[in-house]
């Protein structure tokens, strides 16, 4: 692996701005390099279903060893604050924003490490199994680019999601259902000062019944929150309407919508027995799933590690990831670390150390016979 090269590619990358629904540029680049590596390379029509600028990327690299192909993935999108990205080098070796905005090492650290993996690969002339890449739009709204992936085109039954922060080695082999909870309350609005006995607060209403909640950890596979309140017009207006919204999330799919149903009920029931309307949607972000601790793609992965040395950790996240997707159409994978720290923050980084330790992670399990 080129370190320069790696590091140089990454600053290149944080400098094209990428918010969910806008990766036109990034994808022009990314499809450019696939190309110039061998790529048959294919952009599908996520773009024309989103109304948004480009679809998911999807290359396949013929291998030129026996083994089955597996596939590699990250996603093309940043979380905001997005535009204007600029890496900063500092001695030592750690890479930062200017402060402004995130760095977006969520998740160009996974697309650095896949480019440079493949780019070894071709100028060492060193054998590789069949190689399937996948790099995706809008992951970060609930996984929306992953979603609506046509997967009759993907051979590989494995696959690496490079998409998660935490020490390099670390895996996770399972992740939860996340389901939104948006309710709309319905009070009457009146004058404040003259008549308020002849309102009736939409957000007093919103407030009863969020304290009926039970919220935070529920157990130890589930959590739930409430996260946004809006309503109201003006301080001298008793409001009529109040909008909130929550999630539920759990490793066991049918929890999380029994959580979510019974939030479901405790707005319905509560507003309506205070005289006000509610209308609450349950939205499934994403469906939890599970890969065994003994399956080969964790296996081939724990085995890499020993192999450089790097101490494998194989946990449970409570975030998502595509994933979560491919695990629905038939593909096991498990998403590794990738050297992203404090991401979703302007705080986020990333370290030229652990750059090249992920690459060379995604080098060998690409050469890898087993």
């Amino acid at each position: 692996m080129n370190e320069k090269r790696l590091v140089n590619e990454f600053c290149k990358l944080v400098s094209i701005d990428s918010p969910s629904f806008h990766e036109r540029k990034m994808a022009d680049v990314l499809k450019g390099y696939l190309e110039e590596l061998g790529f048959e390379v294919y952009e599908d029509n996520a773009g024309e279903i989103y109304n948004s600028e480009c679809g998911n990327l999807y290359g396949y690299l013929e291998g030129t060893m026996e083994g089955e192909p597996l596939l590699f993935s990250a996603h093309m999108d940043t979380v905001a604050p997005a535009i204007g990205k600029r890496a900063v080098l500092k001695e030592g070796g750690r890479i930062e924003s200017d402060g402004t905005t995130v760095l977006g090492a969520d998740d160009l650290s996974g697309i650095v490490a896949i480019l440079e993996s493949i780019r070894s690969l071709k100028e060492n002339n060193t054998p590789h199994r069949a190689i399937e890449v996948l790099f995706t739009i809008a992951e970060e709204p609930y996984l929306r680019g992953s979603e609506v992936f046509d997967y009759s085109k993907i051979k590989s039954k494995e696959a690496y999601v490079l998409d998660l922060s935490g020490p390099i080695g670390g895996a996770a082999h399972i992740a939860p259902s996340i389901i939104k909870v948006e309710a709309e309350i319905k009070g009457k609005a009146s004058h404040a000062g003259f008549a308020p006995e002849l309102g009736l607060n939409a957000i007093v209403l919103a407030s009863k019944v969020i304290s009926k909640l039970k919220l935070g950890r529920i157990d130890e596979e589930t959590t739930a929150n409430i996260g946004i309140i809006a309503g109201g017009l003006a301080t001298n207006i008793v409001p009529d309407s109040c909008k909130i919204q929550g999630e539920v999330r759990s490793t066991n799919h049918e929890k999380a919508l029994e959580q979510a149903e019974n939030i479901k009920n405790i707005f319905t029931e509560t507003i309506k027995e205070l005289g006000g309307n509610c209308e609450v949607d349950i939205i499934i972000g994403q469906y939890a799933y599970a890969v065994k601790d003994d399956h080969r793609v964790i296996k081939r992965y724990e085995k890499v590690c020993n192999e450089l040395n790097i101490p494998f950790q194989l946990d449970r996240t409570f975030g998502g990831s595509d994933n979560n997707n491919f695990f629905r159409h038939g593909i096991n994978g498990i998403v590794i670390a990738c050297a992203m720290n404090q991401v979703h923050s302007c705080n986020e980084y990333t370290t030229v150390e652990d750059l090249m330790k992920v690459t060379s992670i995604v080098h060998k399990l690409m050469t890898s016979k087993e």
